[in-house]
């Protein structure tokens, strides 16, 4: 009997994926040593050895589905710029949405055991390590979000060829507003981690008050003009991070909750996607790219 503990050593010992790990230890009858050399010989062993790369370029792959009541916003990551642009790349990124879309995993384990594509009994994770052999880098699914749609429409925007994806959940106003949307939150620096203030969870604003505090009180004002000060700051820190409190970027004039209410439009839910977010820094800005484009300049 093949056990979770023994796919787990194997995994380690190897770097493969689990699938692979349990498929090798069943041919090979529990054998944890013949397992490892049937993998070796079969080319598992190739795509191991890059386990431990970092997988920071990519793409943002955004489909929608059942007449744009569902969508899926997924990151595919690779090691070079070069490869997120290959066609084999691309394609590989699409089936795997598509299988997202059409089988509903629950999370990324269960995405990576189930087939590619229907009629297939090849896994997505086969087809990953298969891609990975034939690029020749570390290629990894990383995230994704499955929506079904709650409003009127949902809005996309995907910038850079795939490099930076936003979707929208919008209840009322036009596809083009809900588009406009995504765009700012694309490109507005910084960019909106929630919709609204009371979105904001205590603790980052009692972390932000007494980080203000400690700054205020160095200015030696009177505990009055102190709490007036760090209102101030918090006010504006409420506007700089919540969707509704930012200047639209296409128009620095609106407010987007006034751009939204002209429009009798409101914004259920929002997802932003950025390629290699967390994984490294890089030295371009696809948000201001974004904003730089929104503005026309």
């Amino acid at each position: 009997m093949i056990t979770a503990a023994m796919v787990k050593e194997l995994r380690e010992r190897t770097g493969a994926g689990m699938m692979d790990c349990k498929k090798a230890l069943e041919e090979a009858g529990g054998n944890m040593d013949a397992a490892i050399e049937a993998m070796r010989k079969s080319g598992v062993a190739k795509v191991a050895k890059k386990a431990g790369r970092i997988a920071a370029e990519g793409t943002i792959q955004i489909q929608l589905h059942d007449h744009n009541k569902e969508a899926v916003v997924l990151e595919v990551n690779s090691e070079t710029d070069f490869v997120a642009r290959d066609e084999n790349f691309r394609n590989f990124s699409a089936q795997v949405a598509a299988a997202i879309l059409n089988q509903h995993p629950a999370d990324l384990p269960a995405l990576m055991a189930l087939p590619i594509a229907a009629g297939k009994k090849e896994t997505v994770e086969e087809a990953l390590q298969q891609l990975v052999l034939k690029i020749g880098e570390k290629i990894s699914v990383r995230r994704f979000v499955l929506h079904r749609r709650q409003g009127d429409r949902l809005g996309v925007y995907v910038h850079g060829g795939g490099r930076l994806g936003v979707l929208v959940d919008m209840q009322g106003g036009t596809d083009e507003l809900a588009r406009d949307v995504a765009m700012h939150i694309a490109g507005h620096l910084p960019p909106p981690v929630c919709i609204s203030a009371d979105q904001i969870p205590a603790a980052v604003l009692e972390a932000e008050k007494e980080i203000f505090s400690a700054q205020a009180r160095e200015s030696g004002k009177p505990p009055g003009i102190i709490e007036k000060m760090v209102a101030g700051r918090i006010a504006k820190f409420k506007q700089e991070i919540t969707l509704l409190g930012q200047l639209f970027v296409k128009d620095q004039e609106i407010s987007v909750e006034k751009l939204l209410a002209a429009s009798s439009a409101r914004v259920l839910r929002f997802y932003r996607f950025e390629v290699g977010e967390g994984l490294e820094k890089r030295s371009d800005n696809f948000a201001e790219e974004v904003m730089a484009q929104a503005r026309g300049g």
